[in-house]
């Protein structure tokens, strides 16, 4: 009885720490939704958080769990995860994610996550624990969503400049700053739909593993659902301010005929990639958006010293997290 006591307390733990790892996401991640709305004055800072926010919240009622089915059950060998993997996982995801945000450092809370499960597993039982397609499908994606959302938003923007090509600049301006409303709207439904289910995951991956759900069921807990969603959405409402300048500014100046179609590709990527079950970055699909839509103006509208560098935080995202993960899962079984 003193046993699962420990063992219920340790779960609860790690939950917390989960949602923790959740809001932070939503408060790294915010400046992926707002940049754009706030760089180009459609919204004002405060207002715009509110509105991500609430779109965030209401993807659950939009999408499928696959996303948090492939974290939970397709990138670990059933069986190896415990409580200890799932601790490791948490800590290294949520070491990178304070370093880059520090640092204003638009990098992936989602490869994060994935680094720290790669890294804490590999700890405790070698490459061979990890299942190959699930993490084949993961990292083609590290480079298939920025190139879908760099496709995706300089095709909108070359569509949207020959469709208004005998317009006014003023009119444009003042369509889109309409139209922006929309597309800021549907990315953060994106968001919130891809990003909350990596949790759900990793919620669910701790309570197969120590017993409180069946490695059977079809989807977790419905509170673990409700309090994912609510925490992004919270997270997303306080904003990581640090790197709204340098997602809206410092790569390419926006306006709001830009910020839309960067927004309208980012959000198609997001929704595909959520539709099969893909966990993309949503850092990494925005920014391939607004580095495509600063491109068709002239390639030294976009300042690519700056997207170099965020390139290279993109790098070092899943070995560094796995790096901390590891050393995480060796500290946890000292304290667990």
């Amino acid at each position: 009885m003193e046993a699962v006591q420990v063992g219920f307390w340790v779960v609860v733990l790690l939950v917390l720490l989960a949602i923790a790892f959740d809001f932070m996401n939503g408060f790294h991640d915010a400046a992926n939704s707002i940049a754009t709305v706030v760089s180009t004055g459609v919204l004002k800072p405060q207002h715009a958080v509110v509105f991500a926010a609430a779109f965030n919240f209401v993807a659950i009622a939009v999408f499928h769990l696959s996303v948090a089915k492939t974290i939970g059950k397709g990138i670990v060998v059933p069986g190896v995860v415990d409580h200890y993997v799932v601790f490791g996982a948490l800590i290294g995801a949520i070491t990178w994610n304070l370093i880059t945000w520090y640092y204003g450092i638009p990098s992936s809370s989602s490869h994060a996550l994935i680094g720290g499960i790669v890294g804490a597993t590999m700890a405790k039982a070698g490459a061979s624990a990890l299942v190959a397609a699930g993490i084949a499908k993961t990292l083609a994606f590290i480079f298939v969503s920025p190139l879908l959302g760099f496709l995706l938003g300089s095709m909108l923007m070359v569509i949207v400049a020959w469709l208004c090509r005998r317009t006014s600049p003023l009119r444009v301006d003042n369509w889109f700053r309409r139209l922006q409303l929309v597309s800021a709207g549907l990315y953060s439904l994106g968001h919130g739909g891809n990003d909350a289910q990596k949790t759900i995951g990793i919620i669910w991956m701790l309570l197969i593993a120590s017993g409180y759900a069946a490695a059977g069921d079809a989807q977790p807990p419905s509170w673990t659902i409700w309090a994912c969603y609510a925490a992004i959405a919270l997270g997303t409402m306080f904003g990581g301010w640090r790197i709204v300048k340098t997602m809206g500014q410092r790569i390419t100046k926006l306006k709001p005929v830009g910020g839309f179609c960067a927004e309208t590709g980012g959000a198609i990527t997001l929704f595909l990639a959520t539709a099969l079950g893909i966990p993309v970055s949503t850092t990494h699909t925005i920014t391939g958006a607004i580095v495509g839509v600063g491109s068709t103006q002239r390639a030294s509208a976009v300042r690519w010293g700056v997207a170099g560098n965020i390139v290279w935080a993109w790098v070092f995202t899943i070995p560094a997290s796995a790096f901390v993960a590891a050393v995480s899962y060796w500290l946890g079984r000292q304290l667990l």
